[in-house]
């Protein structure tokens, strides 16, 4: 059987060819790759007003949905007037997304530092468990569960929205450790000919438990057990993902390929 090509998407390759993508983008610029959505002390009045809005707004649409909460409501809670609301938003739908996309910036700097995690200089199973802790607990923040599952609730409303913030936080992830296990069987340490499919396989056995109950439950109840139930989860999904791709595995569809980043 010859070996199969595979391919990953750029992040925000299918953001770009879409209408509304100078619209998401401006409420991604609007982040300035920081956490926006809750209130810090300094900065500018302005930027005092700013923070306020977006924690109004977030527990506005958290507790309410997008089509329930008004810009009255969040001007409210914000303790600011709806003509300030308006001078940092032009529209709630820019201001959801700025909200929702804010969660983006913790994937974007996880997805980084896969090359730093998984330099295949140690042992491989110590680099996957140190990987896989780190990532649980990305995913696993009660925010980012939290906002995650408002967008996939509003999802039908906003399918360009839904679409960015999975191109640039799961996708972002999974293509980051897809070149990472490239080059691990590339020098032998894993045994794989599709790169993209075995992220998806290791990203699924960390997380699957823990977030599927939490989608459905809520962030207090997926992991009762604190920590130690991350670190559980993640130490068996290793386990399992090396005993599937591990080194010892014989593969019957000839080297590992190079995976194209398709641009768009």
């Amino acid at each position: 059987m010859s070996p199969r090509r595979t391919t990953a998407r750029s992040p925000q390759s299918a953001v770009e060819s879409t209408p509304s993508a100078v619209r998401l983008d401006a409420a991604a610029g609007d982040l300035a790759g920081s956490d926006e959505s809750t209130v810090t002390e300094g900065g500018t009045r302005s930027e005092r007003k700013r923070a306020a809005i977006l924690t109004a707004a977030t527990a506005l649409f958290l507790q309410q949905g997008y089509a329930g909460a008004s810009m009255d409501e969040i001007a409210a809670r914000a303790a600011v007037s709806k003509q300030t609301v308006y001078k940092h938003f032009a529209d709630k739908e820019q201001l959801f997304s700025t909200i929702i996309l804010s969660t983006t910036a913790q994937a974007a700097a996880f997805a980084e530092a896969v090359p730093e995690l998984l330099p295949g200089s140690g042992g491989l199973e110590q680099e996957l468990r140190d990987l896989a802790h780190r990532y649980i607990r990305v995913v696993m923040d009660p925010r980012v569960l939290q906002l995650r599952r408002l967008i996939i609730a509003e999802a039908r409303r906003f399918p360009d929205l839904a679409r960015t913030y999975y191109e640039r936080a799961p996708e972002r992830v999974v293509a980051a450790l897809a070149i990472a296990f490239q080059r691990y069987a590339g020098r032998g340490l894993v045994a794989l000919d599709d790169p993209v499919l075995a992220a998806n396989h290791f990203a699924f056995l960390i997380l699957a438990i823990p977030l599927d109950k939490a989608m459905f439950c809520g962030e207090e109840s997926s992991v009762a057990g604190g920590e130690a139930d991350l670190d559980r989860f993640a130490d068996a999904g290793v386990r399992v993902f090396l005993a599937a791709y591990g080194d010892h595995v014989v593969r019957e569809e000839g080297p590992v390929e190079e995976f194209a980043v398709r641009e768009q």
